[in-house]
């Protein structure tokens, strides 16, 4: 507390004068000299450097705590005098404070201007994370951004959507209450009322607040101020008799001692629960605590150790006083309170941490390698001139595990990892409040389901009791219903909504309806999820039927070009088109056919294989045997030529050897493909429809694409050497027909691709289906009914005379 001096600048402003003493704040400073004695004497993080500290009390007022920040930067020896054999630094290099978010705003701006490293250990507003207005603010106190989500999870697990929210008047509980609003009005949970404590704390305002909590209806309300702010409001509480009100304590006054130590609020706070950071065990620091003593060596240098110990002791160490005078034989390990309690170290465990900060930040500082630096040039920092810029940078990077396991680091913000304990205020055997852990929030869990964990079952709510309680506004919405928002209402007062289909809630009151899992869909009632229908192309299916249909007719098309072909295979026509090429490219066929039968059916491992495999593999054969025909038309040609011995390299064993070369390479391909990633039956489920479609996955598009580039390759090849073979001087010129039905096959490939990437479902795999067999009837049709036409319905034509006659005559 602090006495403000009278502005009436009719004469010299007098100093401003704290009041009261604060045990708890005490500690704190206890602590960061136990823990700087702790460094100096073990002497391995700084090895023949001492730390040394300067002390100044804010009275958790800003403008005190503006005061002191300004006395430290404007200190004498600002530039560090030579004292012996050292250097004592005058100038600070880093701060470590203040404890309230409302306080550090004012010196974080201060210092940020000439970037001093300003750690705090107790400040969590959410608004000191903005990096662009406090640069060099630090902190090993988790932002409230933090507490906030774990606050509103917590709301969000016990099924609460009518809430009340009351707020410190200050930096800390304004931010941390309207953060917390905003982010559980999202869940669809509302705010029944939003009050402010004021800082003069006017019981006719607090009693206000009282009234608006009665008349809100909100069994659960959040209390998100500092521990004296806090305490005012349960002081009215206690005087106007409100109960069966469950509160819920932001980490400021969650294991407060002024509030848990006094029996008069155990009725009203009993139950209370609350988010408060980890708890750890420091050894040494009690008999720290304890050692102090009006009497001891330096006691005289503590301006802060005579008002303490006359608080503690009730007792006058100076004369003239109205108390009784100290006896000297005072001892601190005969009195129980808040400053010599070790077993709730929170917040002093954060000002141990924020120490140790700061000396690992100037070890690295220190073991900074010339040329190897981070600044300009590779530049090190001079050790015995350290700028505050310097050190900052150095804290930002600091990484470093506590004796208790902790790791330490900050993020971008200056932020530490969040994780706070979930505690249960409980009456113990002996009538005072013990805080009981009941749960764990940890915001670097991977799992964001798992970041808040709860043990429901060890809680005791306000009022000793064992069942959850109720704060809604609206009825409850039964199975297959979700909660709908009421126009000019607030969200958690609402209407009851059958779920849409493909969602379902089966428990009352839901907040939303839940989709089902994509396998599933949502029965009549809109309470269960049950299986979708698989579809996939079916024999049974009519368009199944048909593509099964027109195989089969290709197939048989084919058999019987080879039957006609077998029983004419001494006429002209036949044997002038390479018989051996023709019947294995019409048995190639045949099988392109009937390779378009393995994609009707349920896919399965093998079908998926096997599928894709033989058609890749009996295209190629097809085009190999085509490419091979082209070959020959045009050597044949240039056999004619006097002296041309050019067929001998392109006789049978050649023309095999072509064929079982192209083949195998793509053999080849699909055997890698079927090694490392082969195709796979895959479920595609659409999410809003009510069946799952079955089908085959290409496993590697690569491979497949592989596969449909090196059948592309050889039919734009055989496409261009047919192409320049179409004009040769033959009557019956077998290039013109391989052109033509080069060129549906190619059309027809190309159209294929797109319309395959957008066809949905099944009807993907009816697209492929359709490309082979277009494909393949167009092969067949063009190279084999001309001949087959000439064969049967022209034989006057099918002579060696006719056939000839153009070569005669060129």
């Amino acid at each position: 507390m602090v006495v403000e001096p009278s502005l009436t600048f009719t004469s010299k402003l007098p100093l401003t004068q704290c009041t009261r003493f604060n045990f708890r704040t005490f500690r704190w400073m206890q602590t960061m000299i136990f823990a700087i004695e702790e460094i100096n004497r073990e002497g391995k993080l700084l090895p023949n450097v001492s730390l040394g500290y300067k002390i100044y009390d804010s009275c958790s007022t800003p403008h005190q705590a503006l005061k002191a920040a300004m006395e430290l930067m404007s200190s004498e020896n600002a530039g560090g005098e030579r004292q012996g054999q050292g250097i004592c630094r005058g100038a600070v290099s880093a701060v470590i404070g203040d404890g309230g978010s409302t306080q550090s705003l004012v010196v974080a701006r201060f210092l940020g201007v000439f970037h001093v490293p300003q750690v705090s250990y107790f400040s969590s507003c959410a608004c000191l994370s903005d990096k662009k207005e406090f640069p060099a603010f630090l902190r090993t106190m988790p932002s409230d951004f933090f507490q906030v989500d774990a606050l509103v999870q917590l709301v969000k697990h016990f099924g609460w959507t009518w809430v009340g929210v009351i707020a410190g008047d200050d930096a800390y509980g304004r931010n941390g209450a309207n953060i917390f609003a905003d982010e559980v009005q999202k869940l669809g949970t509302c705010v029944a009322l939003h009050e402010v404590i004021p800082k003069n704390r006017a019981q006719k305002a607090i009693s206000a607040i009282i009234s608006n909590i009665r008349s809100s209806g909100a069994r659960v309300v959040l209390v998100f101020a500092v521990e004296q702010d806090a305490a005012a409001l349960f002081d009215e509480v206690l005087r106007e008799g409100l109960n069966g009100i469950q509160w819920l304590a932001s980490e400021a006054w969650s294991t407060a001692a002024v509030l848990s130590t006094p029996k008069k609020y155990h009725a009203v706070l009993q139950g209370s629960m609350g988010f408060a950071i980890r708890r750890v065990h420091i050894p040494g620091l009690q008999d720290f605590l304890l050692r102090l003593h009006p009497s001891s060596p330096g006691a005289s240098e503590d301006p802060f150790l005579i008002p303490f110990w006359e608080e503690v002791f009730q007792c006058s160490l100076g004369k003239g006083s109205v108390q009784l005078p100290c006896t000297g034989k005072e001892d601190l390990k005969n009195v129980e309170n808040i400053y010599s309690d070790v077993s709730q170290l929170r917040i002093s465990y954060n000002v141990y941490k924020a120490v140790y900060a700061i000396v690992y930040a100037l070890r690295s500082l220190g073991g900074c390698e010339d040329g190897k630096g981070p600044f300009a040039q590779q530049a090190c920092p001079d050790a015995y001139n350290i700028q505050p810029w310097q050190l900052l940078h150095y804290i930002k990077q600091v990484e470093y595990i506590t004796s208790f396991g902790d790791e330490i680091t900050f993020d971008r913000n200056g932020d530490p990892a969040a994780a706070y304990d979930l505690v249960n205020w409980q009456l113990s055997p002996s009538e005072g409040i013990k805080f009981v852990t009941i749960g764990k929030f940890d915001e670097s869990v991977s799992n964001r389901q798992q970041t808040l964990q709860i043990q429901s079952e060890d809680v005791v709510w306000n009022g000793n009791q064992t069942q959850v309680p109720l704060s809604v506004c609206s009825k409850i919405c039964p199975p297959g219903t979700r909660k709908a928002i009421r126009p000019n209402f607030p969200i958690c007062c609402h209407d009851c909504v059958v779920c849409t289909a493909g969602e379902i809630s089966n428990q009352t009151d839901a907040i939303e309806c839940v989709r089902c899992l994509p396998e599933f869909w949502s029965n009549r009632d809109r309470t269960a999820c049950i299986l979708k229908q698989v579809e996939f192309l079916s024999f049974s299916d009519t368009m199944g039927i048909t593509l099964m249909a027109i195989s089969l007719m290709g197939s048989f098309c084919t058999c019987a070009v080879v039957f006609v072909f077998s029983y004419h295979r001494t006429t002209p026509v036949v044997r002038a088109n390479n018989s051996m090429l023709s019947f294995l490219l019409l048995f190639s066929l045949t099988l392109c056919f009937l390779c378009s039968l393995t994609f009707i059916g349920r896919p399965s491992q093998w079908s998926c294989m096997f599928r894709r495999t033989a058609f890749g593999i009996t295209f190629v054969l097809c085009i190999s045997c085509i490419l091979g025909k082209t070959i020959v038309v045009l050597m044949a040609f240039k056999a004619t030529l006097p002296g041309s011995t050019v067929m001998k390299w392109f006789g049978p064993a050649q023309q095999k050897a072509i064929i079982s070369l192209c083949t195998l390479v793509q053999v080849i391909i699909c055997t890698v493909w079927l090694t490392v990633a082969p195709p796979t039956p895959r479920k595609l489920i659409p999410r809003e429809s009510a069946i799952v479609i079955l089908l085959c996955d290409e496993g590697s598009p690569v491979a497949f694409s592989l596969v449909l580039g090196y059948i592309g390759l050889l039919a734009c090849l055989c496409l261009l050497l047919a192409f320049l073979a179409r004009k040769l001087p033959d009557n019956f010129n077998e290039a013109r027909l391989i052109t033509f039905s080069m060129l549906i096959f190619c059309a027809v490939w190309v159209a294929f691709i797109p319309a395959y990437i957008s066809s949905p479902g099944k009807y993907s795999t009816v697209t492929e289906v359709f490309a082979i067999l277009a494909s393949s009837y167009g092969l067949l049709g063009c190279i084999f009914a001309p001949k087959c036409y000439l064969i049967l319905f022209r034989p006057e034509k099918n002579t060696r005379k006719h056939l000839m006659s153009r070569m005669d005559k060129f």
